[in-house]
């Protein structure tokens, strides 16, 4: 029975965080197609800025807003969680983004990383 209500919460959770980031995505998916063509965002949107990615980060993925995820929290994210990247893909990303001495993943650092400013 606990198990029961266990599995109920976490079914919640996972809920709640698919509606988030169907949410925070519609404006990428006008046609409400469950798709994001990469070339429209670039021509038709502007990119979202450092701290509204930072913002967005913190809210679906770190709502205690502890300003990292750890590596197992980001594996999972990256690999159950929408459009799973591949283990090459997840080795070449945490080579960038973890943190070797806290094994955790600091994601204002990393989204500043990875964004190109255009100047």
């Amino acid at each position: 029975m606990a198990d029961d209500k266990e599995r109920e919460g976490t079914e919640l959770v996972v809920t709640e965080f698919h509606k988030k980031i169907k949410d925070a995505f519609k404006v990428f998916d006008p046609e409400a197609n469950n798709t994001v063509d990469v070339r429209e965002i670039r021509n038709n949107y502007q990119v979202a800025s450092k701290g509204e990615l930072h913002d967005l980060t913190a809210e679906v993925l770190d709502p205690s807003k502890r300003g990292f995820l750890t590596k197992e929290e980001f594996v999972k994210y990256m690999t159950e969680e929408g459009e799973p990247f591949s283990q090459e893909e997840m080795e070449e990303m945490l080579s960038d983004a973890i943190d070797p001495e806290s094994n955790s993943i600091r994601y204002k650092d990393y989204i500043t990383m990875m964004l190109v400013d255009d100047g």
